[in-house]
């Protein structure tokens, strides 16, 4: 069993791994029901408070990683608006 993690750990990895987030196994993902095997990509959909990234894979598996038990690496982050749009009013006249 796992040791619940600290208020810290917590935020460091849901800031680490946001929505959206692109991982690559760097080794097979094993789980008594199926194996996802290394090379694999996936999107990250979320992490709890208990650490776990749940996962939405490519090959449709939504087994979630454990970091520091599961070998895993970012293949991409997701962008983040750099501005929004301002109001395009045309021609109009008041």
């Amino acid at each position: 069993m796992r040791e619940f993690p600290s208020k810290e750990q917590i935020k460091a990895i849901k800031e680490r791994y946001p929505k959206g987030t692109k991982l690559e196994l760097t080794d097979d993902l094993y789980d008594p029901y199926t194996v996802i095997p290394k090379g694999t990509v996936g999107t990250v959909k979320a992490v709890d408070d208990m650490c776990t990234i749940h996962m939405h894979w490519e090959n449709g598996s939504s087994l979630g990683l454990i970091p520091g038990q599961d070998s895993f690496k970012v293949i991409s982050r997701p962008k983040e608006k750099q501005e929004l749009e301002s109001p395009k009013f045309g021609d109009m006249s008041l």
